[in-house]
């Protein structure tokens, strides 16, 4: 169907950029500024910019899990509680210090400590997410606040780590013999760990895996058909965020040098959670951002609250919940969007190059014409009492446009969904590419060749129409977290994106590839949808209502495409309310009304059909009329 990706080096370049710096350059000079200024800081504040650095770890986990996967989590507090106690009990236990410390030397125990509090949250974190992440709704956020108590009393209620007193004497740590004891050297090291963090973080996110977990927050059922793994997409993305927490965690007791439940308890799970949506929550600058804000915020009000309201009752946190609720409602998207806002005039954003010979992805033979690629027979689908398919058979063969219509009610949408892998046959079954399917999930379907679009749209709105086709083929790739983090994915990157563009000229949508999906027509979101099915690279598309929303040129270019696509040798199943576009097009053509097949046949058969005429086409009325 497609050519192969080229082999020259391809760069793929944002349009036209204002502002007077840009925001790498802006980055670059406001840590520089940082940098300069640190040994001439007060020593207060070098501690408090040692907090907005650990809390700005966590928040930047609540941004991954939260504001880019659409998964709620108070808990976070409770996995800086394990990395800080893992290490403390490293540190000060006499039967480990003198079990590691003689092994390893009494320098690598915190180091030590740092490895057991990352195992034991990969362990802890895999566990209950594999348990929490299934969770929808306001079940997910209460699910967290469980786990989140438990961990919490089960710190201050273990005798070997001290109870609700604590553990101290925690050593600092030290780094080819530099003693971090201080928190002014020790908050060059938080800094830096907060920065690699942003930047490996950021890579992530600018890349085939970034994408797929944007994906998640749009819905299940779109990411599975793209052929993404949401479950465990859902669950590496927490254990990511716990991981995060932890180290935090592991670095907040080596500056204390001193840890006890208090800090890990769920008023701080909330406040992190604060800080991520206070600063925006879909924006990694915006866990600093909100970060700062919120400890700076609690700060003053502790000084200037009980100045002027006497020192007895906790008033600052009663005025600090009300600020929340003002910040919230004022700025529902954070503070970071309207920041940009404010500065677009300034600053403008990074330039998206990807420079390199693109690696080849992976490339689909499509089978001979006339090959039958997906195959129902004996369909039946019931909810309850209500049989929405009733024994219902078809086939799509290579090469031949084929249409299901039928009146609304018809149980298009409930077949359409049985022959994606998004629901199962109660009975009957499904073949795709010969593979009798079962209960496969619709990512399966997508493997074997199978694209399709959504009756109602589902689109990455805030991303550019580039990033949305170069989803669909997220299974012609194969970098994971780590190359993507590392940036050792640029090849493949380069090969996704040119391929996603080559799509989207296509399909006629070349000046829109870098503009944000959601600020097009909702016909041409649709083209969008088609463009990142064709980028699947498939054997058989599926096409749920594709002309809606289209204007009659609109309809022509479309109806010019899916021909193109046909003498390519693809299979097309469309589903389709508008008869002169599907009479036009469709080989042939089946009828379904109330969940059962009534005709199947060519364009020509079925407009002379009189059972089709009565039920959808019309003619019953029109002999009534006539008589």
């Amino acid at each position: 169907m497609s050519t192969p990706v080229s082999t020259q080096a391809a760069t793929a370049v944002l349009p036209e950029r204002r502002g007077l710096i840009s925001a790498r350059m802006l980055t670059a000079v406001v840590i520089l500024a940082l940098a300069l200024s640190w040994n001439f800081l007060p020593d207060f504040t070098i501690v408090l910019l040692c907090y907005i650095g650990l809390y700005s770890m966590v928040a930047l986990g609540l941004v991954m899990l939260t504001g880019v996967g659409g998964m709620t989590s108070f808990g976070q507090a409770a996995f800086v509680g394990v990395g800080a106690y893992a290490t403390a009990w490293v540190c000060t236990s006499p039967m480990a210090v003198n079990a590691l410390g003689g092994l390893f030397g009494a320098q690598a125990l915190p180091w030590l400590g740092l490895v057991l509090g990352f195992v034991i949250t990969f362990v802890v974190a895999w566990v209950l997410g594999s348990v929490t992440v299934k969770l929808q709704g306001h079940y997910l956020p209460l699910c967290t606040i469980a786990w989140g108590l438990s961990l919490y009393y089960l710190f201050g209620n273990m005798e070997f780590l001290g109870g609700q007193t604590g553990l101290t004497g925690i050593p600092a740590i030290r780094i080819a013999g530099l003693d971090l004891s201080s928190s002014r050297t020790m908050g060059v090291v938080i800094w830096g760990v907060m920065l690699l963090a942003m930047w490996l973080l950021y890579n992530l996110l600018d890349s085939r895996e970034g994408r797929a977990i944007r994906s998640l927050k749009g819905g299940q059922v779109m990411a599975e058909s793209m052929g993404v793994n949401t479950a465990r997409y859902r669950v590496k993305l927490f254990v990511l965020a716990a991981l995060l927490a932890t180290l935090s965690g592991w670095l907040y007791a080596h500056m204390q040098r001193f840890v006890s439940p208090a800090p890990f308890n769920l008023n701080i799970g909330i406040e992190y959670l604060f800080m991520a949506v206070v600063g925006g929550a879909g924006h990694l600058w915006g866990a600093v951002l909100g970060a700062s804000i919120i400890t700076l915020l609690k700060e003053k009000l502790q000084d200037i609250l009980p100045a002027l309201l006497g020192s007895n009752g906790n008033f600052e946190v009663i005025v600090f919940g009300l600020l929340m609720v003002l910040v919230l409602q004022r700025f529902a998207e954070g503070l970071w969007p309207t920041f940009q806002r404010l500065t677009a005039g300034l600053v403008r954003p990074p330039e998206k190059k990807l420079q390199g010979a693109p690696q080849p992805l992976d490339q689909r033979s499509l089978p001979a014409v006339g090959t039958v690629l997906l195959k129902a027979e004996h369909v039946i689908k019931r909810f309850g009492g209500l049989v929405a398919n009733n024994d219902v058979s078809m086939q799509l063969k290579a090469g031949e446009v084929h249409a299901l219509i039928g009146p609304n009610g018809a149980g298009k949408s409930t077949f359409f969904n049985m022959i994606s892998g998004v629901d199962s046959p109660t009975e009957g079954q499904v073949q795709l590419m010969g593979e009798v399917m079962g209960d496969a999930p619709s990512r399966r379907f997508a493997a074997l060749g199978l694209g399709r679009t959504f009756q109602h749209v589902r689109l990455l709105g805030q991303r550019s129409v580039l990033e949305n086709v170069a989803l669909g083929a997220h299974q012609r790739a194969h970098k994971g977290w780590m190359a993507s983090m590392l940036r050792l994915d640029r090849g493949e990157e380069a090969a996704l994106l040119a391929e996603a563009r080559r799509q989207i000229e296509r399909c006629g949508l070349g000046p829109y590839a870098d503009v944000p999906a959601a600020s097009l027509a909702l016909g041409q979101q649709r083209i969008v949808e088609i463009a990142r099915a064709l980028a699947s690279q498939p054997a058989a598309l599926l096409l749920d209502e594709p002309a809606a929303g289209l204007r009659h040129l609109e309809k022509q270019a479309l109806g010019n495409l899916l021909r193109q696509l046909r003498a390519e040798g693809l299979g097309i199943l469309v589903v389709e309310h508008d008869m002169e576009f599907v009479m036009n097009l469709a080989d042939r053509i089946t009828v379904l009304e109330f969940g059962t097949v009534i005709a199947e046949g060519t364009p020509a058969q079925i407009q002379s059909n009189q059972r089709v005429l009565d039920a959808y086409l019309g003619g019953g009325d029109d002999e009534e009329a006539a008589a």
